[in-house]
């Protein structure tokens, strides 16, 4: 959708916009982490760049209007838009009913058609790399299905830097985020401490998750608008591109090596 927004108003909104993290804020957060959690929807792509959220959203509604009982959505859920909002409308009054149950599938289905054309976060694939390659252990926590997830890994070559630490939505739709369950079994998993582990996220409930877990958070803000939405959800460390991240890790890699050289000395000449 094209901007109206003028000149006068977008010099208004860059004068307005938070700065992002120090670069030395970001290198302590990554320092302690031996674990990095994702959310995926946001940090890692876009799922539903080429297969819009709204319209899913729409054919979840319209299904659920066929096989649902009356009024079982009110209006602000209808036009919300969003598939998870309907999704935990139905969980909540109907949790665990065969009919919560068949809106999840048909919301992974829809889900892993999104995955075929997601669109990549900037510098989204290089950090999960460049993670793996230092050492660090990475897993995801999402809302997402997780064979939606492991589709759109396969298609970026991504697998082998999660292995099988994955952790997605199951039939029990009441520990969706904001519950810290996802990020739970992946601590859990990796037998990794909470103080030992960052989570970069996007939404308000990754905020929430993550501070019910006990885990340091970085937000990914791709806009000023959710960058707002993070920030009035407590958190404290937004970014607005993961190449500030990227920057902390490669030159935390750099100074790695280095000490290494510094211990080990010049090598002698035979």
């Amino acid at each position: 959708m094209a901007s109206e927004t003028t000149q006068t108003e977008q010099a208004a909104v860059e004068t307005e916009k938070e700065p992002d993290p120090d670069t030395e804020t970001l290198r302590e957060l990554t320092i302690r982490a031996r674990v990095v959690l994702w959310d995926f929807d946001g940090p890692i792509c876009r799922l539903f760049a080429g297969h819009a959220a709204e319209d899913v959203a729409v054919e979840l509604t319209d299904w659920l209007e066929g096989h649902g009982p009356s009024g079982l959505l009110t209006r602000a859920e209808r036009e919300s838009l969003d598939p998870h909002v309907v999704l935990r409308a139905v969980d909540r009054r109907l949790p665990g009913s065969e009919l919560a149950v068949e809106l999840e599938e048909r919301l992974t289905r829809e889900e892993l058609r999104a995955a075929e054309s997601a669109m990549p976060t900037g510098y989204a694939d290089i950090l999960i790399q460049t993670w793996t390659a230092a050492g660090v252990r990475l897993a995801i926590a999402t809302n997402n299905s997780a064979r939606a997830v492991l589709t759109y890994l396969a298609s970026r070559e991504l697998v082998q830097c999660f292995g099988r630490h994955v952790y997605g939505r199951t039939q029990d739709l009441h520990l969706l985020k904001p519950d810290p369950d996802t990020l739970e079994r992946a601590l859990e998993a990796l037998r990794t401490p909470a103080s030992a582990a960052l989570f970069i996220g996007d939404t308000p409930s990754d905020v929430q998750a993550a501070r019910e877990a006990g885990v340091a958070f970085v937000g990914y803000a791709r806009n000023e608008r959710k960058a707002k939405l993070l920030r009035e959800a407590g958190a404290e460390h937004v970014v607005s591109s993961l190449s500030l991240l990227l920057e902390v890790v490669r030159g935390r890699a750099l100074e790695d090596a280095e000490r290494v050289v510094s211990c080990t000395g010049p090598r002698r000449p035979e």
